[in-house]
């Protein structure tokens, strides 16, 4: 079964279960989708190890074309629970197409909706706006 998201691109179901592999067996820290557009579908990328970290996921994003990213973030509370967001990262920068961009903001709620679980997103067109220190404040 493939859900239809927004403009025609479509989630494959390689997306969905490699993300509920990510959120509920922590089999891998993050997921790269990328869309091919001669299929009109979304696929994945990249998926990083349950060790790899943020800086991994960062820089699996291409400096010239956009990208949806989703980051399991681990982290310990005040009261000392461990605990675990998950973020999803629109990354368009500023050195892709404008087609791409127009594709990737186009298809976002599509995918969004076929991932269930997330819990902040963020929009970064330069590695700035995606730090692991804005990741960081977020879960405060």
């Amino acid at each position: 079964m493939v859900l239809q998201a927004t403009m025609g691109m479509r989630v494959t179901d390689e997306c969905k279960n490699s993300f509920m592999e990510m959120k509920w067996k922590k089999v891998s820290r993050y997921i790269v989708f990328k869309i091919d557009e001669g299929s009109k579908r979304l696929t994945v990328d990249k998926v990083g190890a349950a060790g790899e970290g943020y800086d991994e996921m960062a820089a699996a994003l291409p400096n010239d074309d956009c990208r949806y990213a989703v980051f399991d973030f681990d982290f310990v509370t005040v009261d000392n629970c461990r605990k675990s967001k998950i973020f999803f990262i629109a990354w368009a920068p500023t050195a892709s197409r404008i087609r791409a961009k127009i594709l990737y903001a186009t298809s976002k709620d599509g995918l969004r909706r076929a991932l269930d679980g997330i819990h902040y997103e963020l929009q970064a067109t330069d590695p700035t706006e995606m730090g692991f220190d804005i990741i960081k404040e977020r879960v405060k």
